[in-house]
């Protein structure tokens, strides 16, 4: 993870947590992963532009990252969010758990996601694309919680054409585990199958070209959530160099085996063998997991490649072609406050929540 990271359970053998480190806004992660953002806003009710109704004095925008009043800015001026940017080189998964994301990108494509949604975009050898947050609602607050991945591509993969994928909440498989005392514990089960668990659960395809789709990555995203009293198993990875990385994001009470940890910290836990995590008063935690790409990794903002070179290729690239130009009116555009949750491809087919 990184150097604020910290040795726990020492004194007792084989401690099923291994590492652990406190959670901000940005998560430290292993490789393949990249980072992990964690976003939840509180935003007020929206006004006629799909933007915060209430006053922007005092905030830095463009660059508002100070949390305020329980809400941020972040690149937006009208509405929250992220307004055109490039990528190259990785992949970014976007995982809503409420609010919305309105998406665009250089390809022509479109999207609004969100209520469990889940976006698996590969940038691959260019893409620009921006990601608003529209406050759809105009009467009562807005809340917005997504987790943005990124996970790295092999070098063999860089410069794949850029690909996007989208689960829609409905088509995601839930696993819902019942203690003896009646409390559900549910995993959300994005990428990677969850082992011992049904055919009816197996995670929808991962884009073809990521490190995901490798038969032998056992890379895995889950969400786990325990109501109070509830415990289950997580069984032992497929492979002896499988990481895997457990953020508790929501609430206060975990135990990972015999040990407990507090809210807002990530736990490097074995998985080389069966561990029960439990929790007396309800928790949520996102777990990430894979066997590493083992690439050297050469990153500068939005551009991951493996080495100086091809990083200052990437830059002078964008320069050139801008990777393909912008085809949108602004670099901010959101959709009609009616459009209901949906997808337009490059192709320019057209997918919803619905079909």
């Amino acid at each position: 993870m990184t150097d604020a990271t910290r040795e726990t359970g020492n004194s007792v053998p084989h401690s099923p947590v291994l590492q652990t480190v406190e959670l901000g806004l940005h998560w430290p992660t292993i490789d393949p992963f990249l980072f992990c953002a964690h976003h939840l806003d509180i935003y007020p009710p929206g006004d006629e532009r799909l933007g915060p109704a209430a006053s922007l004095d005092g905030r830095e925008l463009g660059s508002d990252f100070t949390l305020r009043d329980g809400w941020r800015m972040y690149h937006g001026s009208v509405v929250p969010g992220f307004p055109q940017h490039p990528h190259r080189g990785f992949e970014t998964v976007t995982y809503v758990r409420s609010g919305f994301v309105d998406h665009s990108d250089s390809l022509g494509a479109t999207a609004r996601f969100g209520q469990g949604d889940v976006q698996w975009l590969t940038a691959g050898s260019g893409i620009v694309h921006c990601e608003m947050f529209p406050l759809l609602d105009r009467s009562t607050p807005n809340p917005t919680e997504l987790f943005q991945i990124w996970v790295n591509l092999p070098a063999a993969n860089k410069m794949v054409d850029p690909h996007f994928t989208m689960f829609w909440n409905e088509q995601i498989p839930k696993i819902h585990h019942l203690s003896a005392n009646g409390a559900d514990g549910t995993i959300t089960v994005i990428a990677g199958q969850f082992p011992g668990s049904s055919p009816d659960t197996m995670p929808l395809p991962p884009p073809p070209d990521s490190w995901a789709s490798t038969p032998d990555s056992d890379l895995a995203i889950w969400h786990l959530s325990l109501e109070p009293g509830a415990a289950f198993e997580l069984p032992r990875a497929q492979h002896a160099d499988t990481i895997r990385v457990l953020y508790l994001f929501d609430g206060d009470d975990l135990k990972i085996g015999s040990d407990s940890i507090p809210g807002s910290t990530g736990a490097v836990v074995r998985c080389d063998e069966p561990i029960t995590i439990s929790s007396l008063g309800g928790a949520d935690c996102l777990v990430l997991q894979a066997r590493p790409i083992g690439d050297p990794v050469a990153q500068q903002g939005p551009f991951v490649m493996n080495t100086r070179a091809e990083l200052l290729q990437a830059f002078e690239d964008y320069r050139r072609t801008g990777f393909g130009g912008w085809p949108w009116p602004t670099d901010d555009p959101v959709h009609p406050a009616a459009s209901g949750r949906f997808a337009k491809h490059p192709d320019g087919r057209l997918e919803s929540a619905a079909n």
